[in-house]
């Protein structure tokens, strides 16, 4: 499996020859936030690659030091207002947390629209000057990357054979688009925080919560569900982002030094991602787990009427109540952007 370190060598001439320019640059700190430090974004990409690996990259002239919001008590809306006030110079996070500012920063992870990881990274880099400017004129922040979580699925504590089981479940879910799919195939969107979808499952608060898959997994979320549904709702797709005054205040060479270990970075993450969703869905009903004990779920994957029927409903539902959300402005830019890529366009109804 490769890591961002190994990379990173197919930039390392460009890297060092700036890392020469850089030594004449007074060094910087950054202060970092970064996901939840229990998964594998944080714990094999986002920690060591501040708390460690740009430190050597530039021979000490970029420090950096960061905590995930799970340690620091923050919730996720929180994180992009810190970064804007200056309290934190850095910060990974999910757009589907800040849409309450805007509901264009949705547009890049609009619930079920893609079913490959491929896919999903073509639509990323589609929107990604979209989501940039969104960026500096709502946060005065300088986006830097758009990497994956695992794919986002259903896990529900309730006998599920198809799409059609959904109707009449109550789905916890944790963004308006999730929100949209769930009542779109005729279900009851609820919102739970992660900490409390396991109760919720078990008292029947909820018959099925959406997350990654290998959040369900390392949360033990296969310890009360009994049915895995593995059509694909979302991507978790998450940013990096800077403070626009911390990054002006960085020469070009640092800038340019910086960009390029976060886009090795970035790489990383959706190679390691690729990766996860098969191990953890494994891991969850009963496969091969080389990293923990086995759960025992019923494993459901979408059929080919599941598929048609998720088309209609993100065309008719998902795309169109965006639309109305986000305005006609927004909506035309996506339909120039992401449209393409996935032969869809974003109308309201």
């Amino acid at each position: 499996m490769k890591t961002f370190k190994k990379i990173a060598t197919g930039v390392g001439m460009a890297i060092a020859l700036t890392t020469v320019a850089v030594a004449a640059d007074k060094p910087v700190s950054i202060k970092a936030v970064g996901t939840w430090g229990s998964l594998t974004n944080y714990q094999k990409h986002e920690g060591p690659f501040w708390n460690d690996h740009i430190g050597e990259a530039s021979g000490g002239q970029i420090i950096g030091d960061i905590k995930p919001q799970t340690e620091l008590g923050l919730k996720g809306f929180e994180i992009m207002r810190l970064v804007k006030n200056g309290v934190f110079d850095y910060a990974f996070g999910l757009p589907g947390y800040v849409a309450a500012e805007n509901p264009i920063f949705e547009g890049a992870d609009l619930s079920s629209l893609t079913q490959d990881i491929d896919t999903q990274r073509k639509v990323a880099d589609a929107y990604f000057p979209t989501l940039e400017k969104a960026f500096a004129e709502i946060y005065n922040a300088k986006l830097l990357q758009l990497y994956p979580f695992p794919s986002q699925t259903l896990w529900c504590n309730a006998e599920i054979s198809g799409l059609a089981d959904l109707k009449g479940k109550k789905i916890r879910v944790y963004a308006t688009t999730l929100g949209d799919f769930v009542e779109g195939v005729g279900g009851t969107s609820v919102t739970v925080p992660f900490a409390e979808v396991i109760p919720a499952l078990e008292k029947g608060v909820v018959d099925c919560g959406i997350t990654g898959t290998m959040s369900a997994y390392k949360a033990k979320w296969h310890q009360v569900a009994t049915h895995a549904y593995t059509l694909r709702v979302g991507w978790g797709l998450a940013f990096g982002a800077m403070n626009m005054d911390k990054w002006n205040g960085l020469s070009p060479q640092q800038q340019a030094l910086l960009k390029g270990e976060l886009d090795a970075l970035t790489d990383a993450m959706w190679a390691e991602t690729a990766t996860e969703d098969e191990v953890a869905i494994a891991c969850i009903t009963g496969g091969s787990c080389d990293i923990g004990d086995p759960g025992a779920m019923t494993l459901v994957s979408p059929s080919a009427d599941d598929l048609s029927q998720r088309d209609k409903v993100a065309t008719d539902v998902v795309l169109a109540r965006w639309a109305e959300r986000c305005g006609a402005d927004c909506a035309n830019n996506w339909n120039e952007t992401v449209g393409p890529v996935l032969g869809l366009k974003a109308q309201a109804k």
